[in-house]
């Protein structure tokens, strides 16, 4: 026993460390759930353990599981004699296949139903009856049983009539196990409650303690069965084969364990409160960069980020947020320095007016309606000597969004439906469920597209970037594009769309609430940072290297944390073996 509470606590940091990390990405749509993959595992451990009669010490006083169940039995038998529960049906002894485990001295298996002393299965009212619905009666569905342990409310309640028409009461004190769709859910009815019928509701003896029996399933690995959900039928349910210490051992486990869990709590407060406390001292001097006031300050600042780099860049998150402060800093003119010899943007600008009106004249795009100025509000920064504050519609032949509707679909082909989930780091990306077209509907809905052109995503996630490549495509309009000009580097203007900045104009432009709209008004009037043809790509060349080194660090990083998650995984085998 000593061994195993040595490995509980000698191998710390492989728990702590073996670190699942959020997910980061752009936009509202991304998510940021993070969780500990070994403390994870320690928890499984830890209810593992205790099944198996390895987590606390066994006591030759105690009596015997084996009394137990004769006692159950004998208690079964009584209150089937005095009519207050039926005889269940006779399951099969269990086989020597169904014992994963040799259990101790003292212990034994034993299928459910030997402690089972009536289920209940539940139902659900006509939802069309009004009358049946918003009573008194908590009426429990799989969605309520989202609970560590008891049940002490429901999201539904129903009447004494819906009760009568189409459900079960389950009293306080039942086990109520999900037996389709949330297979695993359980908990112990904190009230008289009605069930659906994708519970059922157990009477325990006693003589099992419900805490261990739950601890107990917790471990189990359900599998349903069924063609549209999968679920367990009630004779599965019952002939689950339970290892059984006697009645003390069970309570002395049930203690134990939630001593242990109480410990992983804390590891994983201790742990993520690190985490937060890393993230925000990494950003904070980021910060510091983007907001030098001088070359020196600049240098200083970066000075002191590097000298501690290898402890500040150890995570994803970390490296991520590197990126953003990188693509920063190339936006506001301060990745790479400046060349006095460079052309400035107030030229290239000139150049660009006078060729769109020669197009205009000629009749191959349209005059552009007169925009704002760029108000000093709007510009979120200064700019260096050289570059020049300008709107999109600007610096583009044309501005436009996909097709508003949808195309008719052709099996097969190779002409394909995209959106703005199709666009990735300047790819246009083919998914298994992009829907194709044919040629003649392509051709039918066909946007001016050509090698000049930029395609964004604005609607749900914001700020997806590709560039056409000649692809048969019907763009939809969860996507824009717009061609720019030809003194414009396309790659530079996919920096800026990536950029945290441009992602602040779009957070203060969209609407929508459940779903994120930029509209090509929006578009159009976005105020852009250009810098010198020259320079442009100057800065895409250093980003490119610079994003390279950040994605050699994350692998590294991944690499460490799929070895911690291994160690995790190795000391779990070895405990149970």
């Amino acid at each position: 026993m000593n061994a195993i509470q040595q490995l509980l606590t000698d191998h710390i940091d492989i728990w702590t460390q073996a670190d699942t990390e959020k997910k980061s990405g752009r936009g509202r749509s991304s998510g940021n759930a993070a969780s500990v993959y070994g403390i994870r595992k320690l928890r499984e451990l830890i209810l593992e353990l205790a099944v198996r009669g390895k987590l606390v010490p066994q006591d030759a006083n105690d009596e015997p599981a084996s009394e137990l169940l004769k006692r159950i039995q004998a208690e079964k038998a009584k209150l089937i004699a005095e009519g207050k529960i039926k005889k269940s049906k006779s399951l099969a002894p269990i086989s020597d296949e169904e014992r994963p485990f040799e259990v101790p001295h003292g212990w034994v298996w034993a299928r459910l139903d030997s402690f089972v002393l009536s289920i209940l299965s539940g139902g659900t009212p006509s939802k069309n009856n009004s009358e049946f619905w918003n009573g008194d009666i908590p009426w429990a569905s799989v969605k309520d049983l989202n609970v560590d342990k008891f049940l002490e409310s429901t999201q539904d309640h129903i009447t004494e009539d819906g009760l009568e028409a189409g459900s079960k009461l389950a009293n306080k004190g039942d086990l109520l196990i999900c037996t389709r769709m949330g297979l695993g859910k359980i908990a112990i009815a904190a009230m008289d409650v009605a069930i659906n019928q994708d519970l059922k509701a157990l009477k325990i003896t006693s003589q099992l303690d419900i805490g261990y029996f739950i601890k107990f399933y917790s471990t189990l690995k359900i599998v349903g069965s069924g063609m549209t959900v999968a679920g367990i039928r009630q004779d599965e349910l019952l002939g689950y084969c339970v290892p059984t210490p006697p009645l003390a051992e069970q309570r002395r486990i049930v203690t134990k364990v939630d001593e242990l869990m109480a410990l992983c709590d804390q590891l994983e407060t201790q742990h993520n409160n690190a985490a937060v406390a890393h993230e925000k001292l990494v950003s904070q001097l980021l910060g510091t960069l983007t907001l030098s006031q001088s070359a020196a300050d600049f240098s200083a600042n970066w000075q002191r980020i590097a000298a501690h780099f290898d402890t500040l860049f150890t995570t994803e998150t970390s490296i991520e947020l590197l990126k953003q402060t990188l693509l920063q800093l190339a936006v506001m003119g301060k990745l790479v320095p400046q060349d006095p010899n460079d052309e400035p943007a107030c030229e290239l600008l000139k150049r660009i007016q006078a060729e769109k009106a020669r197009l205009v004249a000629d009749g191959k795009i349209k005059k552009d309606k007169p925009l704002a100025p760029i108000s000093d509000e709007e510009k979120s920064f200064e700019l260096p000597q050289g570059w020049e504050w300008v709107r999109l519609k600007d610096i583009v032949y044309v501005l436009g969004d996909g097709l508003h509707g949808t195309p008719t679909y052709t099996p097969n082909s190779e002409c394909y439906f995209v959106n703005g989930n199709n666009l990735d780091n300047g790819q246009i990306t083919i998914k298994p469920e992009t829907k194709t077209v044919s040629l003649d509907e392509m051709k039918k809905h066909r946007k001016s597209l050509n090698e000049r052109t930029v395609l964004v995503s604005i609607n749900g996630t914001i700020g997806n970037v590709a560039f056409y490549n000649n692809e048969n495509i019907i763009l939809g309009k969860s996507a824009c594009y717009f061609n720019l000009a030809n003194l414009i580097y396309k790659h530079f203007v996919k920096v800026l769309i990536e950029s945290p900045y441009f992602m602040e104009y779009a957070l203060n432009s969209v609407s929508g609430t459940t779903i994120m709209n930029l509209s090509l008004f929006s578009m159009n009037n976005f105020p852009l940072s250009i810098p010198p043809l020259a320079e442009q790509h100057r800065i895409v060349a250093k980003v490119d290297e610079l994003m390279a080194i950040c994605d050699q660090l994350k692998s590294r990083i991944t690499a460490a944390s799929q070895l911690q998650q291994k160690l995790a995984d190795v000391l779990v085998e070895q405990a149970v073996t």
